[in-house]
């Protein structure tokens, strides 16, 4: 490990316990900084209702950390919209953002456009299929950044228990982005979670940055956030346990694949074969084959678009 991530690791990885409430919310008085949750969100009616409630009961109810919950729909099918509008939410979807952009799936699509229908200086993202979920997720990660004026983007890190065995969950991170990190930007290797869905960060920083429109984005975003302000202004803080819905190993391998088209356009922008992925199902024939595309598009920095500029001018 360089020497330059083992100081970071002594100096920009915390614990919940390092910042309690009172003196966050204290610097968030003094600081006058705006707070904005967004939860991008695909058929979660059974997790993101519980995690709205927790937040806006929490930090909204109780104390005055967060300014406003957005949920934003990226096309569900099940009732998630009308869950999350119970539980306190403001829900827009995805395809009402900027229309004039026609949408593509993706998180990272839906992450970008949430930009234009929140307000926050801090924005913080928050995964909507987490369960047993606590309020010390968006507190840990929202902490430094209301208190510290060095730090723009906190990711979280926690455990990810798999099948009742602690640590055995992040199969991606692990198979993928961690030796990814580990050869390619050395300077992000002491990330716990380099894939984690819970993170927050300036709004100052997030509309310089370009956006993968699928599940590159989190990788993207640390290595643009890397050259843009410097390891010393990326952080993390340990929250716990982090317990979600799995995926299988098919959809394991499609997101694998997106992360490493991602880090393959930041190591040579010059001309790439179109790559795909094929992965094979047992039929009635035998094992079919199915191929996907991983040509993942990207959204330029927020700040480059109009209809942005005209709001932040407004």
């Amino acid at each position: 490990m360089l020497k330059e991530v083992e100081h970071w690791l002594s100096t920009r990885s915390w614990s919940l316990t390092d910042r309690p409430l009172h003196k966050i919310l204290a610097a968030k008085h003094r600081t006058g900084q705006s707070v904005s949750v967004v939860l991008p969100a695909l058929n979660e009616e059974a997790t993101v209702g519980d995690i709205v409630a927790i937040i806006r009961h929490d930090l909204m109810q109780q104390v005055p950390l967060v300014d406003e919950i957005v949920v934003v729909d990226s096309g569900s099918t099940d009732r998630t919209s009308e869950v999350a509008a119970a539980a306190g939410a403001r829900v827009v979807h995805r395809d009402d953002i900027l229309p004039r952009i026609p949408a593509v799936p993706g998180k990272g699509e839906v992450l970008w456009r949430s930009l234009l229908v929140t307000s926050g200086d801090i924005v913080c993202f928050i995964d909507a299929d987490l369960k047993e979920f606590s309020s010390d997720f968006v507190t840990g990660i929202v902490g430094p950044l209301l208190t510290d004026p060095g730090v723009d983007l906190v990711k979280a890190m926690y455990d990810r228990p798999l099948g009742g065995a602690a640590g055995q969950g992040g199969r991606v991170t692990e198979m993928m982005a961690r030796p990814l990190l580990n050869m390619h930007w050395p300077q992000l290797a002491g990330f716990v979670q380099p894939l984690g869905g819970e993170y927050a960060a300036r709004r100052s920083l997030l509309e310089q940055l370009p956006f993968p429109v699928g599940y590159g984005v989190e990788l993207g975003m640390l290595v643009d956030a890397l050259h843009l302000v410097g390891l010393d202004a990326l952080a993390q803080v340990d929250v716990g346990v982090r317990k979600h819905r799995h995926q299988d190993g098919q959809a394991l391998g499609r997101m694998a694949a997106q992360i490493y088209r991602t880090a393959q356009l930041r190591l040579a922008r010059g001309h790439l074969i179109r790559p795909s992925l094929t992965q094979f199902e047992r039929g009635p024939d035998g094992f079919e084959p199915r191929t996907y595309s991983v040509d993942t598009e990207e959204r330029p920095p927020m700040a480059d678009i109009t209809e942005y500029q005209s709001r932040k001018v407004a």
